[in-house]
């Protein structure tokens, strides 16, 4: 009987991919320096319900996340290897971590930063990258 035949998926990634990724982080960040109640602003804002947090964070990602890189790898892993609970297991749990780590430093930034820092640190940044994206396309 012969041994059973083991593919591999390579993904190679380009500096849009680095430049893109940084972008969901900061934006994360950013949303959860926005909701997360810091020592300042506590007394001067009313607090925000949790369904309200959560359904905006829900919307947000799920629309984020539509037709991305992430979806399109998970959608081509299920059509070649038809294990569709196996690869949802997978991809779920890998969203899961990385949705841990964004809200692990987006509470960290959000303890050392003003919501205001956080705002002009995440302009500056999505500036810079949106130049380098422009610039790179140009160089085609």
């Amino acid at each position: 009987m012969p041994a059973p035949e083991v593919k591999v998926l390579e993904l190679k990634l380009d500096p849009q991919d680095v430049a893109l990724s940084e972008i969901g982080i900061v934006v994360k960040a950013e949303q959860l320096s926005a909701i997360a109640p810091s020592a300042a602003s506590s007394s001067e804002k009313p607090p925000v319900s949790s369904w309200k947090v959560f359904t905006s964070t829900f919307v947000t990602i799920f629309l984020a996340e539509l037709g991305d890189k992430t979806q399109m790898s998970t959608l081509l892993m299920s059509a070649e290897f038809h294990k569709p609970w196996v690869i949802f297991a997978g991809a779920g749990t890998a969203l899961v971590a990385t949705t841990l780590i964004g809200v692990w430093v987006g509470q960290w930034l959000s303890t050392r930063l003003s919501p205001r820092t956080l705002d002009v640190a995440a302009g500056i940044l999505l500036a810079l990258i949106s130049a380098w994206l422009v610039w790179d396309v140009v160089q085609l």
